[in-house]
């Protein structure tokens, strides 16, 4: 899902500084602070189709939840949009929810402002023990060497899909592999006279996952190992233009999508437009759009020909979302006990199902609704060719400022402007200089 897959980002422009941030969450107005031990107030982010599509989800949760505890949950669903600027402004004010939903990939960012719980064992062992998470999922939260910051909720991994029909008439009779394969395919698609890969190039949050992705293939990252900034690497700078080389040199991505937004591409692939499309766990969209799962096949994201990477083939970036706590709220109890209720078995399975997503909580996944050949296909690359975006502090000015670069480059090949390993790295270097000062 579009909305799911925005979560995984953090590709909100990050309008105050975190590192300036050190007070904490509660709220005095609606949040923690001031509510009874029977109240906790709840920020979720927008996973389905529409926020009422959320409260609908939801809400029999809460009150199951109610029920078993005598605590009432005050729900609010953000929107993607809005979800990053209001956790860091209830960082500063102190005017915050109890418990709250994060994209796992700005668990590092949020970790340097000193408002979340941090997830020591001790914690952990109130929800059930560390050990019952996915490793891969515990990777995307927070830095290394530290406390958690957050807990794992919902777990996502991008995928190939491809249209049965449009492959089936092109003659093709299997999904690429490697990027070669795809390159190839997608000629004999355009020969027939349809577009061959969607993509989302005015959307920062769609390029950064990408890149990263085919920079992981490399073997490269894009900070040092002491976390400062490596974006003109010259295997990052290859990855990049690499990427957009699928529209600027293969012409396989149809110039017009590098003004394509949020959930754009995946539009078209739903309505037979475009016959392949990358993305994350995007049933639950596709249905939503009125594509049946007949139609279309998933497959892992290709890899560059030969060993990719310096030897663990990366298909994906760890995507997912989330739970955390401000850890001055007044009813840390509560909120511990929402939090263990969320990630225990019985509603992993529930709400993962609901949002088309793979339960990060090892024993949940045991349900054959994830075994279907879809979900099999992201659970597999999720657990052991998914790598995480880098947790590092500065991680959402990354997304941000590379996302950006990307975005230009995009415009570059849409108007027929040369594309060369120059401006490319240019692009990144311009890219680099925003970030900010150790």
């Amino acid at each position: 899902m579009r909305s799911i897959r925005a979560a995984a980002t953090g590709a909100v422009t990050l309008s105050l500084v975190l590192a300036a941030t050190a007070c904490g969450g509660g709220s005095s107005s609606g949040g923690g602070s001031n509510d009874s031990p029977k109240t906790l107030t709840y920020w979720a982010s927008n996973q389905g189709a529409s926020i009422a599509v959320d409260q609908q989800v939801l809400q029999p949760e809460l009150d199951k939840f109610q029920k078993q505890t005598g605590i009432k949950v005050k729900l609010e669903v953000v929107p993607w949009t809005d979800l990053l600027n209001r956790i860091l402004t209830a960082t500063t004010s102190g005017q915050g929810p109890d418990v709250l939903n994060i994209g796992n990939s700005w668990s590092a960012s949020l970790q340097a402002t000193g408002a979340l719980l941090p997830w020591d064992t001790g914690n952990f062992a109130k929800i059930g023990g560390k050990d019952r998470f996915v490793d891969s999922a515990l990777g995307s939260t927070g830095a290394a060497g530290k406390d958690p910051a957050a807990v794992p909720l919902y777990s996502m991994a991008y995928a190939l899909y491809y249209n049965k029909k449009i492959f089936a008439d092109a003659g093709i009779g299997q999904p690429p592999a490697t990027w070669d394969e795809l390159v190839a395919d997608g000629k004999k698609i355009q020969a027939r006279g349809k577009s061959a890969l969607g993509a989302e190039g005015s959307n920062p949050s769609e390029n950064i996952h990408h890149v990263f992705v085919f920079a992981k293939q490399r073997g490269a990252d894009f900070f040092t190992a002491d976390g400062k900034p490596d974006f003109t690497d010259p295997k990052v700078v290859d990855a990049v233009k690499s990427y957009v080389d699928l529209m600027a040199k293969d012409k396989v991505i149809p110039t017009g999508d590098a003004e394509y937004a949020q959930n754009q591409s995946v539009s078209d692939f739903a309505k037979g437009k475009q016959a392949m499309l990358l993305w994350q766990s995007a049933s639950a969209n596709l249905k939503s759009q009125g594509m049946s799962e007949d139609a279309y096949g998933i497959a892992p994201v290709p890899v560059i020909s030969g060993t990719p990477g310096p030897g663990t083939q990366v298909d994906s970036m760890v995507a997912g979302i989330n739970l955390a706590v401000f850890k001055n709220t007044h009813n840390l109890d509560g909120a511990t006990k929402f939090v263990k209720f969320m990630t225990s078995d019985e509603e992993q399975k529930v709400l993962n199902k609901a949002y088309s997503t793979i339960p990060p909580v090892k024993s949940a996944q045991a349900d054959p609704a994830f075994s279907t050949p879809a979900n099999t296909v992201l659970k597999n690359t999720f657990t052991t060719s998914a790598a995480a975006l880098p947790q590092v502090a500065s991680e959402s000015q990354f997304e941000t400022a590379v996302g950006t670069a990307v975005k230009d480059l995009f415009a570059d090949a849409a108007a027929g402007r040369a594309v060369t390993t120059d401006s490319v790295k240019a692009a990144l270097q311009k890219a680099q200089q925003q970030m900010p000062a150790a």
